[in-house]
């Protein structure tokens, strides 16, 4: 397998798709966008079904559910295409996995559910966790390019939407980690403590976390906010935990709180970056303060 197509190079994909390159593989791409996004030494495409007729294996970078089902249409209806597989790194949740998986199903073509976690930073760096699930023909067909994309795969189901309900079980904590840190730090820093070392207590203490560890440190204290993932894309993820988990009848009362708050955070400062929640939440607690005197 030389020629691997990519389809959805914002900030994952292109990093995705570069690292596709640096493994040595023929990658041909396309963005909605356009060819400007292409990496260094990959190929761009017309369109998706240019794409579908150059390669057997398409991995997919794509914002939402929506546009992954348009995309595998467009796929299975391509004039002359090559493809058997597709890797889907998105997050678009379980249910929209399986949707996708049928779509692509009824055209031949195996599909590997693989979403990602850790940010463009960690794709760059290869150490992007990737979560996959599907039958082991397509599994073992696909390894090479999984292998291409990052040094970190974990293999986590037999079938389609079982690395779409790690993934978004991953985010909403993530989400709601970075949420409590933010109010904690805020609650100390009102109270007088120097943020840096609150920081560096509660990272040799119960209290860490990956917001505690990673976020903060590089985002918040710096005043940077420039983790490549914005508030939006947060909030679509930690609803679609939220919808999946009301489908089974789980338990969701931390995850109703946690999604509201992303809500309010995405409404008030859309498309920013997520690690700014730290001053919204601040903002939100001086506020009623505030209003509470």
């Amino acid at each position: 397998m030389t020629a691997v197509g990519f389809v959805g190079l914002g900030n994952m994909g292109g990093a995705l798709a570069a690292n596709l390159v640096g493994a040595g593989f023929e990658v041909v791409a396309y963005d909605a966008a356009g060819p400007e996004r292409t990496p260094e030494g990959a190929a761009s495409a017309a369109d998706v079904a240019q794409v579908a007729a150059k390669t057997g294996v398409v991995v997919l970078s794509l914002p939402d559910g929506a546009v992954c089902e348009q995309v595998a249409e467009e796929i299975v209806a391509a004039p002359g295409r090559r493809v058997t597989h597709v890797v889907d790194t998105s997050t678009i949740g379980v249910r929209a996995a399986r949707d996708v998986a049928g779509t692509l199903s009824r055209g031949g073509i195996g599909y590997v559910d693989a979403p990602v976690s850790g940010g463009p930073a960690g794709a760059r760096a290869r150490t992007l966790a990737v979560m996959y699930a599907g039958s082991d023909g397509a599994c073992e067909r696909v390894e090479p390019v999984l292998a291409g994309l990052s040094d970190r795969r974990h293999r986590v189901g037999d079938r389609p939407g079982l690395g779409q309900a790690l993934k978004v079980a991953n985010n909403f904590l993530s989400a709601t980690a970075l949420a409590a840190t933010s109010e904690a730090v805020a609650f100390g820093v009102a109270a007088g403590l120097d943020m840096g070392t609150m920081l560096e207590v509660l990272n040799g203490a119960s209290g860490q976390s990956a917001a505690s560890r990673d976020k903060f440190p590089d985002h918040v204290l710096t005043g940077r906010y420039a983790s490549g993932f914005t508030n939006s894309l947060m909030l679509k993820d930690v609803r679609l935990y939220l919808d999946a988990v009301r489908e089974q009848d789980g338990p969701a009362s931390i995850g109703s709180v946690t999604t509201s708050l992303w809500e309010g955070f995405a409404a008030a400062e859309p498309g920013a970056d997520f690690t700014r929640i730290f001053p919204f939440v601040d903002g939100v607690l001086r506020n009623g303060a505030r209003d509470a005197r």
